[in-house]
Parts: structure tokens; sequence; C-alpha cells
């Protein structure tokens, strides 16, 4: 557990206070009856930082960026399964592509 992992948690803990402020304010407007326009700046403030804080945990934890190699054979999205015996290209589905074309030539 690196110090990103741990500024995560303190981000999430920040954003959680800044939740629980807001709905205490909240309920503070509603006992002095005034309408709710919006939350305090600290509570702002401390959104921003929770942000932040959160953010910079999610781009530094997972580790580093590897570079793709486009002519990989690993990075091949169009390949086949190894059990073709199981796709089945014989059912219903096939009623519906053949109404289809034959309303869009009317």
């Amino acid at each position: 557990m690196g110090l990103g992992f741990t500024v995560g948690v303190i981000g999430v803990l920040i954003l959680g206070h800044a939740a629980y402020s807001t709905i205490q304010y909240r309920s503070l407007l509603k006992i002095t009856e005034e309408e709710f326009s919006g939350p305090p700046m600290e509570v702002v403030l401390e959104l921003l930082v929770g942000l932040l804080f959160c953010m910079w945990a999610a781009l530094t934890v997972p580790g580093k960026f590897l570079s793709v190699h486009p002519h990989s054979d690993e990075n091949r999205v169009v390949s086949l399964p190894e059990n073709v015996d199981f796709m089945i290209f014989n059912h219903r589905g096939r009623a519906f592509s053949s109404e289809v074309g034959l309303k869009l030539k009317h």
C-alpha cells in the first residue's frame, strides 16, 4: 500500500466529510427555515481537494502506462475463438434481417 493508495483513501474520506457537511448544513437551514442556495465555500473547497486527491490516486495507483504496439498479434481485436464449433449462425435473428431488407425496398 503505497503513497498513491493512501492519498486515494484520504481523498475519499474528504469527499465523504464534504457530503456529511452539506447534509448537516441543509438540516440547519431547514431548522432556520431558510432556502438552500448552495453549499458553503468551505465545502466546495473540500470537494475540490478531495477530487484532486482521488484523481491523483487514480492515475498513480494502477502503475505506469505502457506503449501499445500496433502491429503486435496480441493487440488484434478481430480474432476468432478457439472453439469455432459453438458458433451458430442459423438462428431466429436471421428472419429479422430479411424482413428489414424487404421493408426498406418498398
